[in-house]
């Protein structure tokens, strides 16, 4: 063919990458990779391998050594030496070692970037230009939070041995994503790459040694399914950090359950992507292209649900088919090609059964008609418009190269369909009239949120989700605090058992009784009766009995969560608004001050004095809360693309709280108080043995202009009233302070909406200790942080 040809055709040709380098690679290591453990490649204890293949041709690439317990114990056991050492060091540093990676990883880019595709299946043209920069981004950026470290995170200590179990779709970049700030502020890791795609991550290993990272620091384990399981479940590991399924967050938050490990995970995703009618249709066309068949479609928070408003939807349809035509599908290692390879047959498969499924519903499906490679596992951008909001193919994550399309009215409408999905990862709104598309991204339940642009991320600024999408934040200063923890927990003891004292018969006598008054449950802003019509003594530590409190159950709790989901407004309440009624509270419990001393000392036995000075630390602290109500703010990121990311911190909404044992008045305080500071609505259980500081406190929250439904207190068994907490899906988040077996049990049964939990595993907090019982390690915890990606200067 001539090259009048390509002039008169403007058709692309092959424009191959060469993989000398990569191939030479795997020749050194005679095409056989182990464990990469305290500073070298050791092979499997067992003896056992298995093989990872190019998905573009189905080729065999290498042999990987396959992790066992005695593999991952030597990982544990190499970590943990190292980990005192690293993080003993000064933050500069640290902070030279990352400069370092990131250095190296620039050196060494190309060569990355080409194993990455053929391990990987994906074009070469984004492993080298987005996962790659990336990636060296990453680790620049957290060595600058390790240079920092002794300043801006004082208060906080590394968390200690971390595993992070990865997945297959961005190999790389989610190995830095996670290992660079984990090293960064002084942790050591055990780092599982996906079986499909352990290739890169063993080359970082090799690099990251020959640049003079200590042995032991990071460790590679490779395996399936049972190595990662392996890594969850070691007794000497303090955190996890996972990347991949619902499906198998919900198993390791289950396995974790009780163990006191920190817990990081990222999950799947349904995105929307809407398109109101003022958009820029074809910018917004260009960003379909990147929202679902960026990877092939093989992104946690692609924008897999397209919802366009209905009078522009004929138009933008016809544009998106055209634009399909022009899609181009080959060898991962072609320059000139917009989509490469599925990472695996049996991924495929999957992929092929859910669009027959969608077809099958009813769906129109629209495939351009280009040719796809010959071998390996390909498959066609597609469409499928027509889909109804509840179909398979609309609420489950096919993850691969197909956009599922709806149509809707007016802003609420797509608003309410956006949310209409158990997941919220990422969302993307495109419109021309900024304050419907910053109106619209304000109610979205999502992470992230896009503004006439997808698929933006950066090591600066926040990324993760809410719902069945998981917990917690990687990047930026947010995504630090996952690898540390409070320097004021640490040395926390075991409480002691705080077992009810018998009750002691009451003598009769001829005096006139008192008049009898049980203590009702408060929901809705009103007293209720238990829906049992039981009651429960409590008792002083001598045993006589002081005054009853209802019996709460299941169908209270019901009820609760029902006023606290009806009471939304105060999440929209101005933080003025908040902080005049914390400070409203604590001003009507100050003038009743003796009053509640004195519950307080026949309760519990403490002296006058003692009682008194909860009674002034719980005044004391909500005016603490007071004060940060309107000053929890979020941040504005400046990262190196076109934009800024609005870092907003948004309140959690329902939060169940099961209140410590010990300091009745103050435990209670010093946990509901933070909460709806920042906006959440509360269903409290007081404590177990002591509720009457809390039966009285409603009185005061009646007087104080609390919203109905903001703040609902339910007496009885704290054991019983978590199941029903842990298991109502309409509770967002669980906070609970007692026994390790309440911690336990709160962890596991949290895992059907995987809510966010905060437990002390029985560890007590001094609650007069300001450090340890107040500030932003509960601000922190008492919301998620959006982050809204919005276009800005040139």
């Amino acid at each position: 063919m001539s090259v009048a040809t390509f002039f008169d055709e403007m058709s692309y040709g092959p424009a191959p990458e060469a993989d000398t380098e990569a191939r030479a690679w795997l020749t050194r290591h005679e095409g056989k990779l182990g464990h990469f453990i305290n500073g070298a490649f050791v092979g499997s204890a067992s003896g056992k391998s298995f093989d990872t293949f190019e998905p573009a041709t189905g080729k065999l690439l290498a042999k990987i050594a396959h992790g066992g317990r005695d593999d991952v114990n030597a990982a544990v056991a190499a970590a943990r030496k190292a980990q005192g050492p690293w993080a003993k060091l000064s933050g500069h540093a640290r902070a030279r070692h990352l400069y370092a990676l990131a250095r190296l990883i620039q050196r060494h880019a190309r060569l990355i970037a080409v194993v990455e595709a053929l391990d990987n299946g994906k074009p070469i043209r984004e492993t080298r230009d987005i996962d790659i920069p990336l990636a060296a981004r990453h680790f620049y950026h957290h060595a600058g939070w390790a240079q920092l470290q002794e300043t801006e995170f004082a208060d906080q200590v590394p968390v200690g041995v971390v595993g992070q179990v990865i997945p297959w779709n961005f190999p790389f970049l989610m190995l830095a994503w996670k290992v660079a700030p984990a090293l960064a502020l002084g942790n050591s890791v055990i780092l599982k790459p996906a079986e499909f795609t352990p290739l890169t991550a063993l080359l970082f290993a090799e690099l990251a040694a020959a640049a003079g990272l200590p042995p032991g620091v990071l460790n590679v384990v490779t395996g399936e399914g049972e190595t990662g399981a392996l890594i969850v479940e070691h007794e000497d590991i303090d955190k996890i950090a996972f990347t991949g399924s619902t499906e198998v967050g919900r198993l390791i938050r289950e396995k974790t359950a009780g163990s006191g490990k920190s817990l990081t995970l990222e999950l799947g995703g349904k995105s929307p992507f809407i398109v109101f009618d003022d958009a820029d249709i074809d910018a917004a066309v260009e960003g379909v292209v990147d929202a679902i068949w960026f990877n092939q479609g093989q992104v946690c928070c692609a924008g897999s649900r397209l919802l366009v408003q209905e009078g522009v939807a004929p138009v933008f349809h016809d544009r998106l088919k055209r634009r399909m035509e022009t899609l181009r599908v080959g060898h991962p290692l072609d320059k000139a090609i917009d989509m490469a390879a599925i990472v695996a047959p049996v991924q495929l498969q999957r992929i092929e059964e859910l669009v027959a499924k969608g077809v099958a519903e009813g769906a129109s499906m629209h495939q351009p008609k280009i040719e796809l490679p010959k071998g390996g596992s390909f498959f066609r951008p597609t469409l499928l418009t027509g889909v109804q909001p509840t179909s398979v193919v609309a609420t489950e994550e096919i993850f691969g190269p197909v956009a599922v399309s709806m149509t809707f009215r007016t802003p609420e409408e797509a608003i309410q369909l956006a949310n209409h999905s158990r997941y919220g990862l990422a969302a993307s709104v495109w419109s021309e009239t900024i304050g419907l598309a910053l109106h619209v991204a304000a109610k979205l339940a999502a992470g992230v949120v896009w503004v006439n642009a997808t698929n933006l991320f950066d090591a600066s600024s926040g990324f993760g989700g809410k719902r069945e999408s998981g917990f917690g934040r990687e990047g930026g200063r947010e995504g630090c605090y996952e690898y540390l923890k409070p320097k004021a927990w640490m040395g926390r003891k075991l409480r002691p058992e705080h077992g009810l004292p018998a009750p002691k018969q009451a003598a009769g006598d001829f005096a006139v009784p008192a008049l009898d008054r049980t203590a009702k449950l408060f929901v809705g802003g009103k007293q209720a009766r238990p829906d049992g019509n039981y009651s429960r003594p409590v008792l002083s530590p001598k045993g006589k009995v002081i005054g009853e409190v209802g019996e709460g159950n299941r169908k209270d709790i019901r009820n609760a969560v029902v006023a606290a989901r009806g009471a939304s407004g105060w999440s929209s309440a101005t933080a003025h608004n908040r902080a005049q009624i914390l400070y409203y509270i604590a001003e009507n419990l100050s003038s009743r001050g003796a009053e509640f001393a004195g519950r307080i000392a026949a309760m519990t036995g403490a002296s006058a004095a003692n009682a008194r000075a909860e009674v002034e630390a719980s005044i004391a602290r909500l005016f603490s809360y007071g004060a940060w109500a309107d000053k929890y703010e979020g941040t504005v990121h400046q990262p190196p693309l076109r934009g800024v990311a609005l870092a907003m911190p948004e309140p959690q909404g329902v939060v169940g709280v099961i209140c410590p044992p010990e300091a009745p008045l103050l435990g209670l305080v010093s946990l509901v108080a933070p909460l709806i500071a920042v906006g959440n609505r509360v269903v409290a259980v007081p404590s177990e043995a002591h509720p009457l500081a809390a039966t009285d406190f409603y009185s005061v929250l009646e007087t104080s202009d609390v919203p109905p439904g903001v703040i609902n207190i339910v007496t009885g068994s704290a054991i019983e009233l978590a199941k029903a907490l842990a298991a109502h899906n309409d509770v967002d988040a669980l906070w609970a302070f007692g026994s390790p077996e309440l911690s336990t049990l709160v962890e596991k049964l949290s895992v059907g909406n995987l809510k966010r939990t905060f437990v002390d595993y029985g560890k007590a907090i001094d609650w007069t200790d300001r450090s340890a019982a107040e500030g932003q390690a509960f601000l922190r915890r008492a919301v998620d942080v959006k982050n809204i990606w919005i276009p800005y200067g040139e």
